[in-house]
This record gives structure tokens, C-alpha cells and sequence, in this order.
């Protein structure tokens, strides 16, 4: 018996063992493990569940090119969020001060972990479901989590597609039909409507016109048919986009991933040239510091992390998984990120650069209507002239000499200044006025496109962009559905993608009810982003504390002919998950002290207001939280038990043979190596990486072999390595 065989190393031992067929088989002769009898059930054996796996990856749909292959993950990356969430949390949070833990956190969370994904499923060649299940066969719950927390996304985000599809086609009038408020005729009198008068004309159009929106998500006030055809138009344009996967999806990208580049350089040219652009760019980059200590700023800015790589969707390790084997994605991850975070500061300085030029003429239009103001109290005698300096001019007023006119009378009539109702029309407060998400491009942007030259030439090209953008990003998010699904069980992949589209309209009917925008807050704010902190943190520890992080580090070293940096190796094992485990108990304190909420629309009173979510919307998204995270401890709990096969397929066979012999389960990490047959590797190279031991940053150590590296065999027969961890 060879001196290496476990019965030989534990003959001493009188307990009762458990040695697996594999072991055992290789003490002999060689057989062909395929058309052995030891198969059980029908269940394939190891080695034929290998040649399976590697018939797979050969067949498995490759990218065109390296350059497809980057605008897919661009296309993915880049979203909707980098031109309204970015600028509005910079606006919220102190400027540029803002940036400073952004990039923190970028840097120590976002790329070592956007890493991770990309090399988790270039190495293994799965979606999510199969990467995970691989990684650690118990914690398989977290790639079912990440469809789901896909779907969930899908639902809403094809929606603000829908919206912008809306606007595309208004778009092209003249002038742009939210540019006025609309007259409304009371007999023989003609008036502005009441709504519009007390908000705006933008406003107006994107609360009356588009959403017609109810009072609370309460009321659902029925569907929307205007948003339905447009939902109806999204989804179509999707399932097109993605039916024959990435052979078709690859070449969507060329366009969707580039032309929202054409427009951000144009509007950043063209607002560069507006007046008043200089003031918000100026203000942007003013930080404030004090923000830089906000936990909260924190918090919002490692969402946004999250949000803006796609991390725990799925969608990244679905685009690598098409990738060959040998590809550089470390370099990949590091361009990636940076283009990501330049398109959101190009997108920021866009959003400035045209809400500088807003708050400019709002700002006039507040230092005329005041000025008006000033002009009736001195005609009837409440004020004085000889309160106003002989050099103003009320033809030519200057926002300058309206503020030092304010300041006179302010300080003159002291006691009675707050009765006179006068503004003080800052610029700042202007700037101040921060729009979140969808209402800084339908209602904030959309207002400032009015006052431009050839404005519905701008606002056509605005939202052909945020249509690209929106299709980039839902290419990635249906990959983080399909492909797992599909290298998992095996479905076929046009009719489950069009299956997908469509179950998935009729859901996001629930978006299009004229109470949709209230369950799209829901969707957005909360159902999704706590699962998916949760999915984060548990790709980090499956893959650092439980697979290994010197065994992972080896294996990309051995899949890139070189090895990575030390400082991936630190985040992923200590710094990552410590900052990620802080940062979601802070998200969940956050949640116990401020109830979930949504800001709803009161029509009769034209202005938004700050409402709590009912109890049974309460139950509800605790419910999508609950389905979203509910497979993590579902398959463990089942695996853990064996009440679900880990899928290892591996026969074993108890018996006494003198010293107890551990199980394989519990053997040291570099005795973790199994004998099995297989194939010449010229004829069947295994598809699952070797584990090799890696001492850790620096070191270079060679594969670790036990004796002869082929047996008794000879060069007919290898080492092969399990393809589970256990926890």
C-alpha cells in the first residue's frame, strides 16, 4: 500500500472511519470511472460530473472581443445612478467633501471586491448560483438571493425607463410642453391651473402629466395607460436586447455604453458656456468638511459603492463567466472602477454646471418679484425712500444691489421686517435646493433644458441617454437572472429570457398604478439595498474565511501568470469585511430610528410631504426583505443537515481499519487534495481550479505533492482537488 494512503498514515487507529470511493479506487488498476458501475441512483459520479462541467465550458458562449466585453461591464456599472444619485448625494452631503469618503470606500470596499466577483466567475465559468455553490456549497443560498435582488431591481428600474421613454417622445415639440403651465378656461375666463401655479410648470407636468400621481400609496387610483404602453415599450426593448444573450446583448452594448459618453460631452461643453455655470461648479467643489464626520455620509456613500459596480447582483460575475480563462481581470477591475467614478464626477460637473445656470435665473426672477415688492411699499408709503441707495435703479436691478437694499431695510425696520415678506434671494440657497433621484432629471434638469437654445434638441438627447443607460444597466441586471438559472438547471434560454420579460411586465404593473411611484421608493430605497449589503458581506466571507483567501490568491495567481497585489489579500481578509459588517449595523439602527417612509405628492395642496409607510406596506417590504434573504439561511440549514445534495456526488463507504481515520471534510487546508481518476490532461483538463497552497502575500509557493505527483499510474493520471468547501 503506498506510504502516502490515509489507511497506511492512520493504521493505528480502532474507531470507525469513513473513507470516500475515491480514495479508495486510487489503490486500483485503472478504470473508466464514466461507464463504472459505482454509479449510484443514475447519479453521475465525480469525474463524469467534471467532464460534464468542462463539455459546458467549452460550450459555453464566449465575448466577440475584450473591448465588448468592457462596455459590457461599463454598460452594467454605469447607470442611472451616476448621473442623479451621485450629483444629488454630493449636493446633500457637502460638495466635494463628499468625494473624500466616496473614494475611501471605493478604494478599501468597491474595487478589492469588484475583484472578487470578476475573478470568482472567470475562474469557474457560472453565474452566481454555480459560482457560489463551488465557493462553499452551504452559503449556495447566496447566488438565489442575488436573482432575486435582480428581479427586484428589474422590476422598478425598467420602469424609470418607461418614464424616460415618456419624455423622449414629448420631447419633440416646440416649445416643450412642460415649459408653461397649462390654461384651463372657467366659463368665459381663462386661468392657469391651480397645481401648476403653486409648484411649477415642470412640477406640474411630472406629478399631473406623467405620473398622475394619487395623494398616497393608499390610494392606487388604477393604472396608468400612458406609463403602461411606455413599461410595455421597455420590456419589449430589453427581451431584444438580451434573447440570445451575450450574442446579442454584446452588440447592444457598443452603442448603449458609448453614446451616453457623446451626450455628457456635450452637455458639459454646452454647459460650461450658460451663465452662471462657473457658481455651481464653484459650489460643488466647496467642501464641507464637518459633513466628512457624518456617519450617515458614510453609510450613503458605501451604498452608493455598492450600487454603482453592480456588487452582489450578479450581473458582474455573469459578464465574466463568459470570459477566457487567462483574461487580465485585475486589470479590468481597476478600469472599470475609474471609469465609473470619472463618469460620475463628469456627470456631477454636467448637473452643476446646468443647476448653476438654474439658481442664476431663479435667482434673478426672485430679485425681480421682490423688487416689485419693495416698489408697492414705497408707493403706498410702508417704506421710505430714503431707505434705498441713490445708486439702485429698479430698470436695472443687479442681484448685488437688491442684497444691499435688503440689508438696509432689514436693518431699519427690524421689529416689522418679517410682515413685509421680502426675500433675502441668495444664490446659495438656490444651490441648496437639493432633488433627489428621479427628481433631479424629470423635474430639476428638465426645468433648466426649457431656458436653453434648440431646447428640445437638448431634452431628445438627454433622454436618449438615460434610455441607454437604463438599457446598460438592465442588460447586466437580466444577466444576473438568466445565466445562473440557465447554467443551473439547464432551462432553454430564449423562451426563460422571454418568459422573464414577460412575467416581469405584468409585475411592474404594480409600478404603473398611479400610487407606482410611492412602491417604487419602496423598491429602491429599502427592499433592495439591506439584501444586498447582506449578499456583499457573505461573497466576502464565503470566499476569504471559509474558501481561503491564500488558496484564492494561488489560484489567481495560477489563472493570471501573475500575482495580484498584497493589498488584496488584506482587504479581503480583514479590512472589507470589517468596515461592511459596521456599516450594516449602522444601516439597520438607521432603520429602527427613522421609520421608512416616502415623500407623496398632496395635490390639492401642490407640495410634497414626508408621509410613513401603513402596516400593510410596512408588512410588505418586510416581506421583500425576508424573500430576498431567505435562501442564504434556507440552504444552509439544508446542507448543513444533508437534506440537500451539496452536488459533490461522491460515494463513500464506512469501515475499522486499526487507527480512526478523519474525514476528508476535516482535513488541514494543504491536505485537502483528493485522488481520483481522470483523463490524460491533454484530453480532459478539468474545469475546476486545483487547490494550491498559498502562504500568504509575497510568497510563491509551488504545488504541494505528496510522493509521486502521478501515482502509481504514471502520467495517465493526476491529482485532482475537491470542487466544495465545507464551513
Amino acid at each position: 500500500m503506498p506510504k502516502n494512503s490515509k489507511v497506511t498514515q492512520r493504521e493505528h487507529s480502532n474507531e470507525h472511519v469513513t473513507e470516500s470511493v475515491a480514495d479508495l479506487l486510487a489503490l486500483e488498476e485503472p478504470v473508466d470511472y464514466k461507464q463504472s458501475v459505482l454509479n449510484v441512483a443514475g447519479e453521475p459520479g465525480g469525474k463524469q460530473k467534471a467532464a460534464e462541467e468542462e463539455l459546458d465550458a467549452e460550450d459555453r458562449p464566449a465575448w466577440n472581443s475584450k473591448l465588448q466585453y468592457i462596455l459590457a461591464q461599463i454598460g452594467f456599472s454605469v447607470g442611472l445612478g451616476n448621473i442623479w444619485r451621485f450629483p444629488y448625494l454630493c449636493q446633500k452631503n457637502g460638495g466635494g467633501a463628499y468625494l473624500v469618503p466616496y473614494l475611501v470606500l471605493l478604494i478599501i470596499i468597491g474595487i478589492p471586491l469588484f475583484f472578487l466577483e470578476l475573478a470568482v466567475g472567470q475562474r469557474i465559468r457560472r453565474g452566481s448560483i454555480g459560482v457560489w455553490h463551488y465557493v462553499c456549497p452551504r452559503l449556495g443560498g447566496i447566488g438565489f438571493s442575488s436573482c432575486i435582488v435582480c428581479l427586484f431591481v428589474g422590476l422598478y428600474y425598467n420602469v424609470i425607463i418607461g418614464w424616460s421613454i415618456f419624455y423622449f417622445f414629448k420631447s419633440f415639440q416646440y416649445p416643450l410642453p412642460w415649459s408653461e403651465c397649462p390654461v384651463v378656461r372657467n366659463g368665459t375666463t381663462a386661468v392657469v391651473e391651480a397645481e401648476c401655479e403653486k409648484s411649477s410648470a415642470t412640477t406640474y407636468f411630472w406629478y399631473r402629466e406623467a405620473l398622475d400621481i394619487s395623494n398616497s400609496i393608499s390610494e392606487s387610483g388604477g393604472l396608468n395607460w400612458k406609463m403602461t404602453l411606455c413599461l410595455l415599450v421597455a420590456w419589449s426593448i430589453v427581451g431584444m436586447a438580451v434573447v440570445k444573450g451575450i450574442q446579442s446583448s454584446g452588440k447592444v452594448m457598443y452603442f448603449s455604453s458609448l453614446f451616453p459618453y457623446v451626450v455628457l460631452a456635450c452637455f458639459l461643453v454646452r454647459g460650461l458656456l450658460l451663465r452662471g455655470a462657473v457658481d455651481g461648479i464653484l459650489h460643488m467643489f466647496t467642501p464641507k468638511l464637518d459633513k466628512m464626520l457624518d456617519p450617515q455620509v458614510w453609510r450613503e456613500a458605501a451604498t452608493q459603492v455598492f450600487f454603482a459596480l453592480g456588487l452582489g447582483f450578479g450581473g458582474v460575475i455573469a459578464f465574466s463567466s463568459y470570459n477566457k480563462q487567462d483574461n487580465n481581470c485585475h486589470f479590468d477591475a481597476a478600469l472599470v472602477s475609474f471609469i465609473n467614478f470619472f463618469t460620475s464626477v463628469l456627470a456631477t460637473l454636467v448637473v452643476f454646471a446646468v443647476l448653476g445656470f438654474k439658481a442664476n435665473i431663479m435667482n434673478e426672477k426672485c430679485v425681480v418679484e421682490n423688487a416689485e415688492k419693495i416698489l408697492g411699499y414705497l408707493n403706498s408709503n410702508v417704506l421710505s425712500r430714503d431707505l434705498i441707495p441713490p445708486h439702485v435703479n429698479f430698470s436695472h436691478l443687479t442681484t448685488k444691489d437688491y442684497a444691499e437694499m435688503y440689508r438696509v431695510i432689514m436693518t431699519v425696520k427690524e421689529d416689522r421686517f418679517p410682515a413685509l415678506g421680502l426675500d433675502p434671494c441668495l444664490l446659495e440657497d438656490e444651490l441648496d435646493k437639493s432633488v433627489q433621484g428621479t427628481g433631479l432629471a424629470f423635474i430639476a434638469f428638465t426645468e433648466a433644458m426649457t431656458h436653453f437654445p434648440a431646447s428640445p434638441f437638448w431634452s431628445v438627447m438627454f433622454f436618449l441617454m438615460l434610455i441607454n443607460l437604463g438599457l446598460g444597466s438592465m442588460i447586466g441586471t437580466m444577466a444576473g437572472i438568466t445565466t445562473p438559472i440557465i447554467d443551473t438547471f439547464k432551462v432553454p434560454k430564449e423562451m426563460f429570457t422571454v418568459g422573464c420579460c414577460v412575467f416581469a411586465f405584468f409585475v411592474g404593473l404594480l409600478f404603473v398604478q398611479r400610487s407606482g411611484n410611492y412602491f417604487v421608493t419602496m423598491f429602491d430605497d429599502y427592499s433592495a439595498t439591506l439584501p444586498l449589503t447582506v449578499i456583499v458581506i457573505l461573497e466576502n466571507i464565503a470566499v476569504a474565511w471559509i474558501y481561503g483567501t491564500k488558496k484564492f490568491m494561488q489560484e489567481l495567481t495560477e489563472m493570471l501568470g501573475f500575482q495580484p497585489y498584497r493589498f488584496y489579500f488584506y482587504m479581503w481578509k480583514f479590512v472589507s469585511p470589517l468596515c461592511m459588517a459596521v456599516l450594516t449595523t449602522a444601516s439597520i439602527i438607521q432603520l429602527g430610528v427613522t421609520p421608512p417612509g416616502y415623500s407623496a405628492w398632496i395635490k390639492e395642496e401642490a407640495a410634497e410631504h414626508y408621509l410613513y409607510f401603513p402596516s400593510w406596506a410596512m408588512a410588505l417590504l418586510i416581506t421583500l426583505i425576508a424573500v430576498a434573504t431567505l435562501p442564504i439561511p434556507v440552504v444552509f440549514i439544508l446542507r448543513h443537515f444533508h437534506l440537500l445534495s451539496d452536488g459533490s456526488n461522491t460515494l463513500s463507504v464506512s469501515y475499522k481499519k486499526g487507527r480512526m481515520m478523519k474525514d476528508i471534510s476535516n482535513l488541514e487546508e494543504n491536505d485537502e487534495t483528493r485522488f481520483i481518476l481522470s483523463k490524460v490532461p491533454s484530453e480532459a483538463p478539468s474545469p475546476m481550479p486545483t487547490h494550491r497552497s498559498y502562504l500568504g502575500p509575497g510568497s510563491t509557493s509551488p504545488l504541494e505533492n505528496s510522493g509521486n505527483p502521478n501515482g502509481r499510474y504514471g502520467s495517465g493520471y493526476l491529482l485532482a482537488s475537491t470542487p466544495e468547501s465545507e464551513l
